[in-house]
């Protein structure tokens, strides 16, 4: 066996494993093959079976289906939520979530027939569970593909989440998906301290990066905000770190700035546990405390935030995330055609609007969750 075998048996210890062959999403892991190294990174192809994913969640998400054209994320977020996608791989270790990426395959082929069962209506977000644009995507270019194919089509409702500031290549496409459809750009900066953005995420770009970026989206006509997210009790949750915030997204040109408090999943909770002894040891009670039994925080916290970041995003003229481009959606349904659900012919509902996910849906729904 080479020594790169090895490293990689080593890695990826599905490879070596005596006793059942796997099923499912760990069996797709298996079948990849081996795409390189970065710093203290692997990466491996994933043959995966779909692109498009019916989202399910408690966080009355605004979208419908999500698109994530990588499986993990080298930014490394001490609070990321999606540590738990690894772990259909069978994946226990949260550290193996920024360590071992996974880069789908054929994924703008698989977009193109998934569309084809997009109902009108149905809201689109790249980026729920991993960064379309982190450093991978360079060379991988499944980014690219993707929005290739989003900019053939019309009439489609599309939110886009990243970090990155290698968005920016993709800037005439995504201008071209505007032109189409319903664009709506987020760029996540937690915080603006250097320092704290360091340790907090530590291989993404800087912040003040980020916010150029979101200048140079907005000079190239796009719809893009400011993900202020999580905010983290006791650190990023008060008024004069919102406003600090706001004052910079709105210099920056931002159409909304958005925020919601953190959530801990069992997933991401020793991660990010391990952050607050280490940079905020004065907090760590009340955080066991306040996450004690609930990955969310409660109904009170959640009202007193809320209020806060309305009243400050008022203040700067970023309260509002969608109605900006209500104009331009009016004005490019009338031009372009039929919207995206009637480019193919409707499919019999085999539900109610009112019904609920079976069993097996939730079973398909986890399984295909990236």
């Amino acid at each position: 066996m080479s020594e790169e075998k090895a490293n990689t048996a080593t890695l990826f210890p599905l490879l070596n494993s005596e006793g059942p062959v796997p099923k499912g999403m760990p069996k797709l892991a298996v079948c990849g093959e081996a795409a390189g190294e970065g710093h203290m990174v692997e990466f491996r192809t994933l043959p995966v079976r779909s692109l498009l994913n019916r989202s399910v969640s408690r966080r009355g998400l605004w979208f419908v289906k999500s698109i994530n054209p990588y499986r993990g994320c080298e930014f490394g977020c001490r609070y990321c939520y999606a540590r738990y996608t690894h772990e259909f791989m069978e994946m226990k270790d949260p550290a193996d979530f920024e360590r071992k990426i996974y880069i789908k395959q054929n994924a703008a082929w698989l977009l193109r027939q998934e569309l084809r069962e997009l109902r009108a209506g149905e809201e689109i977000a790249l980026g729920t569970a991993t960064d379309p644009w982190q450093p991978i995507e360079r060379r991988a270019r499944v980014t690219r593909s993707i929005l290739e194919v989003l900019a053939e089509l019309r009439g489609l409702r599309i939110g886009v989440v990243t970090k990155s500031t290698l968005i920016e290549r993709d800037i005439a496409l995504l201008q071209r998906i505007a032109e189409r459809s319903s664009l709506v750009l987020h760029i996540t900066i937690t915080t603006p301290d250097v320092e704290l953005a360091r340790v907090l995420e530590p291989r993404a770009p800087r912040p003040d990066l980020r916010f150029r970026t979101v200048r140079r989206l907005r000079d190239a006509g796009l719809r893009v905000g400011v993900l202020c997210s999580p905010l983290m009790p006791g650190i990023t949750d008060n008024a004069k770190a919102l406003d600090a915030m706001c004052r910079l997204a709105s210099e920056a040109g931002a159409s909304f700035l958005s925020a919601q408090p953190l959530f801990l999943k069992p997933c991401s909770k020793e991660t990010f546990m391990r952050f607050i002894h280490e940079h905020f040891p004065e907090l760590e009670s009340s955080y066991v405390r306040r996450y004690e039994t609930e990955a969310f925080v409660s109904k009170a916290y959640q009202k007193r935030v809320g209020d806060l970041v309305a009243a400050v995003t008022r203040r700067y003229g970023l309260a509002r995330r969608f109605e900006e481009d209500m104009g331009r959606r009016i004005a490019w349904e009338k031009v372009a055609g039929p919207l995206q659900g009637e480019l193919w012919p409707a499919r019999p509902k085999q539900r109610g609007p009112d019904s609920m996910l079976t069993k097996d849906d939730l079973g398909r729904a986890k399984l295909r969750a990236s």
